[in-house]
């Protein structure tokens, strides 16, 4: 900064000088790059980060130092905002995110101030800019476009844009009806229901029996004996009647002659945004025999979505609908898409007819799916472009396929962009109507065929999402990530913290915190509010609001006991031995005693295999040593967490909550040693029944001074395998006695 101006100054000196204090151009910028270089300066000779600045920190005159030049300097960052437009609350910022905050302040503050220099530069060149300077923090109310993904060697121009509203005001708030985020099934919003054959069933229940002279229980329990009849009426498909008595129109049954469509820019295109134009356009389609329909939806928004928009397409002309507007009052249009006798066209109609039952309460009878007909025809590629390109030669344009139809009033290109969807329609299904009947030889069993899928299409049910305790596995599932105890503890509280946040906000929970996002916390269980904001890249506005909320949750998961994820999971793995796909080597239909039981018998006929290898060894080779080890495992695979046996523990330790030997009982569900020994025992039991039924004897040697000593181990494996393989060599055996050394052998051989 220069020096101060006076306050009076000479006319001569102002006309004369280009900046008070300053004569020339030159001298302003030597003077300010002055100043640069030495404030440079000055911040090389502070102390450095680490050990240096702790020592300077731990001396309290320092402390007050640094605390009143850091408020001076936001002091002075501040006015320079403010000079230029800019966010400039420096101080006012929460301890938790303050320095993220004032951060991307000075980040943004920097963008302007450097667009300004940028255009003052261009002027200064004598480059002139197609539009005109705005005064600073100027932001005329505009459409954001951001292209991205530019067609490469397309010199055209051509780019797809998304279009979004960032501060637009949101549609629910214009809801004459509450958005119902509940989590309670959805019950279908119809209440006059045209074209029935069936009417709609009586809502009108009986008043609760509370003049009758019975107890508030009782009570309770007759009304709702009453009121069950009625449920399942309330959650079933209005036309499901209708729709199951359908008969495909005769119009569907020959081979049509397709009809040309107008051309897009000669077709006339209505928008409707008021009552009574809806009911003027309802009254023209019930005159005619097709009409084609699409929709636009938004998600990120909205916990359950928005229908934004509805195009409509006659032979003659097209309609677009504000559906934002008019949600309330789109039920007329059930008189039109209710009558069995017109054809309603849709393409990919399964989320469609979703959302006309969520948001407008609209039902759909007789109806064709030009998208069932791309795939009867084996056409390889089935979507609507393919479809125009083939039989109208037509290059969609999906410039605007991931806009923001919220935005009102709509542009001209989006609303172009609308007004095509449906436009072509009418004569694709024209063209795949004769087309399936080519493929026949003539006959309709192909349009009968995708009419049928067109119907079922019509019984569809909008399901609301309903969240429940183990709503969480399934996402867990999916991402295909092993957590343990304390992990799992946390992901499970984030989604429920999520989902109730969701449906409060009336956001998706993609915008509160999405999936990758919440799987990051969970995994790393930050100790710190800061290390949240850190998994969060970037941070969504209702995490950082709900920062501390977030933070007890975390805390909550790290104090669970730190457990396996076999035995986090347990309940969750066991699979139903019904598995459609069931196979002579899928093990998810067999439990784990069976697995293990079987596993124990592999290792069992390994063991045999290899005594009958070694012959009359009498030592464990190595591989045996390893199938042991292996048994050992799935005896008791937690081995290592056992006290020795010979350390004696207390049986009143094992019931007294505050020991270790309680905690870990309970923990691995040990077995006690006495258990132990007794299963040691039939083990030994089991084997000697085994020899037995095989018919190997057991030999016992003894001499004068007493049994055999494990010196001569050797020996008595070579004699029992020669017994029990009848080659019984005395003068052999004598030998190897003698070798020994033993005076006198007596031998004697029974079972």
């Amino acid at each position: 900064s220069g020096p101060e101006s006076k306050n009076e100054p000479d006319t001569e000196s102002d006309t004369a000088e280009f900046c008070p204090g300053f004569k020339d151009v030159d001298a302003f910028v030597k003077r300010g790059l002055g100043g640069v270089v030495a404030a440079t300066k000055a911040s090389g000779l502070l102390p450095q980060a680490g050990d240096e600045f702790d020592f300077y920190r731990s001396f309290p005159g320092f402390q007050d130092f640094c605390a009143v030049q850091g408020e001076r300097l936001l002091h002075c960052m501040s006015q320079l905002m403010q000079h230029h437009g800019c966010r400039s609350f420096m101080k006012d910022r929460s301890k938790l995110t303050g320095l993220e905050e004032r951060f991307d302040l000075v980040i943004e503050s920097n963008d302007v101030i450097l667009e300004k220099v940028g255009i003052m530069l261009d002027e200064a060149s004598g480059v002139t800019r197609s539009q005109p300077v705005m005064p600073a923090g100027y932001q005329p109310p505009r459409i954001v476009v951001s292209s991205w993904n530019r067609k490469g060697n397309d010199h055209s121009g051509e780019t797809f844009h998304l279009l979004h509203a960032k501060n637009i005001q949101r549609p629910q708030l214009k809801f004459k009806e509450k958005v119902d985020n509940s989590n309670t099934p959805f019950v279908a919003k119809i209440f006059v229901k045209p074209n029935a054959i069936k009417p709609l069933p009586s809502c009108e229940l009986t008043e609760r029996p509370e003049d009758l002279d019975v107890p508030p229980a009782l009570a309770d329990f007759i009304h709702q004996l009453r009121t069950q009849e009625h449920m399942d009426d309330m959650f079933s498909h209005p036309y499901q009647y209708e729709l199951e008595h359908l008969v495909m129109p005769e119009i569907l049954r020959s081979r049509p002659d397709p009809q040309l469509y107008k051309p897009l820019a000669e077709t006339s295109c209505t928008f409707i945004e008021t009552l009574e134009d809806l009911v003027a356009l309802n009254e023209k389609l019930a005159k005619t025999t097709e009409f084609a329909v699409d929709l636009e939806h938004h998600s990120y928004r909205s916990f359950l979505g928005i229908t934004c928009l509805m195009q409509i397409s006659t032979r003659e002309e097209d309609f677009i609908i504000d559906t934002l507007e008019l949600r309330s009052e789109m039920y007329i249009l059930n008189e039109s898409f209710t009558d069995p006798t017109i054809v309603k066209v849709f393409h990919g109609a399964d989320s469609d007819i979703e959302w006309l039952q969520k948001d407008f309460g609209v039902y759909v009878v007789n109806m064709f799916d030009t998208h069932h007909a791309a795939r009867s025809l084996n056409l390889g590629r089935n979507s609507l472009d393919h479809l125009l390109k083939l039989y109208c030669s037509v290059d969609s344009n999906k410039r605007y396929q991931l806009a923001d139809w919220r935005i009102r009033p709509l542009p001209e290109e989006m609303l172009k962009y609308a007004q095509a969807d449906t436009h072509y329609l009418l004569y694709v299904y024209d063209r795949v109507r004769a087309d399936l009947f080519d493929a026949a030889n003539g006959q309709s069993n192909l349009i009968q065929v995708v009419w049928s899928k067109s119907k079922d299409l019509c019984l569809k049910k909008y399901v609301k999402p309903i969240f429940t305790e183990e709503s969480y596995m399934e996402l867990h599932r999916k991402q295909k990530k092993s957590f343990n105890s304390q992990q799992l503890v946390a992901f499970r509280l984030l989604f429920s913290w999520r989902d109730k946040l969701a449906r409060e906000e009336d956001e998706s929970t993609g915008y509160v915190l999405p999936n990758h996002m919440m799987m990051k916390i969970a995994e790393e269980l930050p100790k710190e509010p800061q290390g949240i904001i850190a998994c969060c890249n970037p941070t969504p506005p209702l995490v950082r609001q709900q920062i501390n909320e977030l933070h007890q949750l975390i805390k909550q998961a790290r104090e669970i006991p730190l457990l396996k994820v076999s035995e986090v999971l347990s309940g969750f793995i066991l699979c139903s031995s019904e598995s459609t796909l069931f196979g002579p080597h899928d093990t998810s239909h067999v439990s784990e005693s069976d697995l293990m039981e079987l596993s124990l018998q592999v290792i069992l006929l390994f063991l045999l295999k290899e005594d009958e290898g070694v012959g009359n060894s009498g030592h464990l080779t190595v591989a045996q040593q390893k199938a042991c080890s292996i048994l050992e495992s799935f005896e008791n695979p937690f081995r290592m967490y056992l006290p020795s046996k010979d350390i004696h523990i207390s049986k009143n330790a094992k019931y007294d909550p505050s020991t270790k030997i309680y905690e870990i009982s309970n923990r691995w569900k040990l077995q006690s040693i006495e258990k132990q020994q007794k299963e040691a025992q039939a083990k030994q039991e089991a084997k000697k029944q085994a020899k037995k039924a095989k018919g190997i004897y057991r030999l016992e040697v003894c001499t004068p001074a007493g049994p055999v000593g494990p010196i001569k181990v050797s020996c008595v494996v070579g004699l029992i395998f020669s017994v029990a393989c009848g080659s019984w060599k005395p003068a052999h055996c004598r030998q190897e006695w003698d070798e020994a050394r033993l005076k006198r052998i007596n031998l004697r051989i029974k079972e």
